[in-house]
């Protein structure tokens, strides 16, 4: 552990990902592992018969923080999703939330695949469109369902899907993102009103002040 103002930070963390998922983890030539301790300062413990990995910060690494937002992006990639889409994780305010459908159908295979092909949907769509309705990125893998997003935007992807799990109705759902979409974009409209009205009431003054100072006063 390394001492950060007063408190200890944890600098070695631990994730076991499936096996099949190690190759895509470590890249073909070990490339996304490189890109991941690269873009992050970190280094990483693969063990390919186990599938358990180490992240480890490095001595010179100034933000330690980044061994939790490493550790999400390892266990995004053992969940199914792309390198590309799991490098996300290491943007600020984006975030990994997984659904564990056993939690709410059983372990019964017949009762998993039938809910993952309701999310999943005929040719993927109903997937894609949770993506498109939510800004976020979703995998469904095994007996999970993994989201990357901002917060607010994960709840609503979550709220969805479990909506599905449940056996609501695919129109039911959807009428729902739409719903949910149009309140976040009414809600972004009033948040940046009011700056940019500031804005036009400020510039009246300015710009008589402006004009006294070019008519002299």
């Amino acid at each position: 552990m390394r001492p950060i103002g007063g408190s200890r930070v944890e600098t070695k963390v631990y994730v076991k990902i499936p096996m099949e998922r190690v190759g895509v983890l470590i890249g073909p030539g070990g490339k996304v592992k490189r890109r991941i301790e690269e873009a992050s300062g970190v280094e990483l413990s693969i063990d390919s018969e186990t599938g358990n990995v180490e992240i480890g910060l490095r001595p010179e690494t100034k933000d330690p923080s980044v061994i939790l937002q490493v550790q999400n992006l390892v266990k995004a990639i053992g969940r199914g999703f792309s390198p590309q889409r799991a490098f996300k994780l290491l943007d600020e305010d984006v975030y990994l939330d997984i659904i564990d459908l056993r939690d709410y159908v059983g372990r019964s295979k017949n009762a998993l695949a039938r809910v993952r092909g309701r999310i999943i949907g005929r040719n993927g769509r109903s997937r894609e469109l949770i993506e498109e309705l939510t800004d976020t990125y979703i995998s469904v893998y095994g007996h999970t369902v993994s989201i990357i997003g901002r917060v607010e935007d994960i709840e609503v992807a979550k709220e969805a899907i479990l909506m599905l799990v449940k056996g609501r109705f695919h129109k039911s759902v959807f009428s729902y993102l739409y719903r949910e979409r149009g309140r976040r974009k009414r809600r972004l409209e009033l948040w940046e009103g009011p700056s940019e009205r500031t804005r036009e009431m400020m510039r009246g003054p300015q710009l008589k002040a402006v004009r006294r100072e070019v008519d002299g006063g």
